[in-house]
């Protein structure tokens, strides 16, 4: 083979080795975005990342729902986080979470039964950094503004209800796998579903 076509060849291969390393050692190059701050960046393209469910009129207080309207949940994670957990049924440092919520309405265009879903009501992500949240791992944050969504977000105090309440009752480290079928056969299958975990627990 020519000098400069193996050349070549050993370039392409190079890169291709280098853009798995990431997810190999356990950390995902597509994830958080942080402004010079250290406030996360809103990811504009998250509904091109891999959407995991939908929840509707989902509570983890009181079932009712304290007369709130009921509205939509629906959980995208970064590709690259997505690819480990299927291998390994765990997420790698940089895993991020958007959790879209939207009004749901009825009575939209033809339909005469259920509910569709609308505008959006808030975003807030969950973000896997152990450099950044070395207590914790994961970090909240909150995009909510007074004035719309806003750009970048600070994480949420420690003192948030969303650290003790992913810590105690998810299924997968910090994240509600248990709502995630495919996923949760995953962990099922690689163990690494928490000892801890009680499907029948209520908060």
């Amino acid at each position: 083979m020519p000098t400069r076509l193996w050349a070549g060849v050993v370039l392409v291969c190079t890169g291709l080795l280098a853009s798995a390393i990431p997810t190999a050692q356990g950390r995902a190059a597509d994830g958080p975005k942080y402004s010079a701050d250290r406030e996360l960046i809103r990811p504009a393209d998250y509904r091109e990342w891999v959407y995991l469910t939908s929840g509707l009129g989902m509570t983890y207080g009181p079932a009712g729902g304290n007369g709130v309207p009921a509205r939509f949940d629906n959980v995208f994670v970064n590709r690259e986080s997505y690819r480990s957990f299927l291998t390994t049924g765990r997420w790698p440092d940089k895993t991020t979470f958007v959790l879209e919520i939207r009004q749901a309405q009825a009575n939209v265009s033809i339909n005469n039964g259920g509910q569709t879903q609308g505008n959006i009501v808030a975003i807030e992500s969950a973000v896997k950094d152990a450099e950044r949240f070395p207590d914790t791992t994961w970090g909240y944050f909150s995009f909510d503004g007074s004035d719309g969504l806003r750009e970048t977000a600070a994480p949420l105090p420690m003192t948030a209800a969303c650290y003790t309440c992913h810590r105690d009752n998810t299924a997968v480290e910090n994240t509600f796998v248990q709502f995630y079928p495919t996923l949760m056969d995953v962990a099922r299958r690689m163990g690494t579903v928490k000892p801890s975990y009680d499907p029948s627990h209520t908060p």
